[in-house]
């Protein structure tokens, strides 16, 4: 499913997808593609779930994150410290650092490498038009497959 969804966003990205597609004709390129249609369904679902959050958790600024062992198992460490050094550099504040883990988590994955959830990250933001310089300083670091420090 996740591979669905980054074939989908590079599209986009790359302009050959326009945002007012609809969804049959987004799964017959999606199927032609070659992915079958169970992981095409969970992602067009995960991404309906997107626009569903409206009761997401608002933390405070000054809050401490504890993860959930579920949580640090499909981030991995490296993850993890991924997102720790985006709300260190004050890419992500604590609801959208929210909102990431909370898309990483209805992902139909036991595990997310590091480049998927940058470009999880990625998406996130993007779908956040307030987010756009963030998006735009992430981007550059995905695309250019800079390494952080964690």
């Amino acid at each position: 499913m996740v591979d669905v969804l980054l074939y989908l966003f590079e599209r986009y990205m790359a302009e050959e997808l326009e945002p007012d597609d609809d969804r049959a004709a987004l799964q017959g390129r999606l199927l032609e593609a070659g992915f079958p249609s169970r992981e095409i369904e969970q992602a067009f679902d995960w991404l309906e779930d997107f626009s569903n959050l409206d009761t997401l958790a608002q933390p405070s600024s000054h809050s401490t994150r504890i993860y959930h062992p579920r949580e640090l198992a499909r981030l991995g460490q490296e993850g993890y410290g991924f997102l720790a050094f985006l709300e260190q550099r004050g890419i992500l504040n604590p609801t959208l650092r929210e909102l990431v883990i909370e898309r990483v988590m209805a992902l139909d994955a036991a595990e997310i490498g590091i480049d998927q959830l940058k470009w999880l990250v990625l998406m996130v933001l993007y779908n956040l038009p307030e987010e756009e310089s963030s998006a735009g300083w992430l981007e550059q670091l995905v695309l250019e497959d800079v390494d952080f420090v964690h």
